[in-house]
């Protein structure tokens, strides 16, 4: 005869959810990495070719503006209202893992 399985509790209860809402200080940083960019590309575009501002300079600002300032836009979080948002999603997951701790599951072990 087969056994019964009892249910185990799915991953899907623990995982977190990832939300990217952009804020206005996103706004600025994801503004300010592009004027940098663009500050690069107008340093780059100089006619010489031995100068210290198209060979040094705009490739410096070019990779700050494309590697540091645009990630940093994206992903900024702001303590206070993520602070807020996390509890309310930690007191969820409290609440839903004392509710599934009082549920009692039944073994298919026959003593005798």
């Amino acid at each position: 005869m087969a056994k019964a399985r009892t249910p185990i509790r799915s991953r899907k209860s623990k995982v977190e959810h990832l939300r990217i809402a952009l804020t206005p200080k996103n706004y600025i940083i994801i503004i300010l990495g592009i004027v940098v960019i663009v500050l690069g590309y107008i340093f780059m575009s100089e006619k010489s070719v031995d100068g210290f501002m198209p060979t040094v300079v705009a490739p410096l600002l070019l990779v700050f503006g494309y590697c540091v300032m645009i990630p940093i836009g994206i992903l900024y979080k702001d303590k206070s209202k993520s602070d807020e948002g996390e509890t309310k999603i930690k007191e969820k997951v409290v609440s839903e893992e004392k509710g599934s701790k009082n549920i009692s599951a039944s073994s298919n072990i026959k003593t005798g």
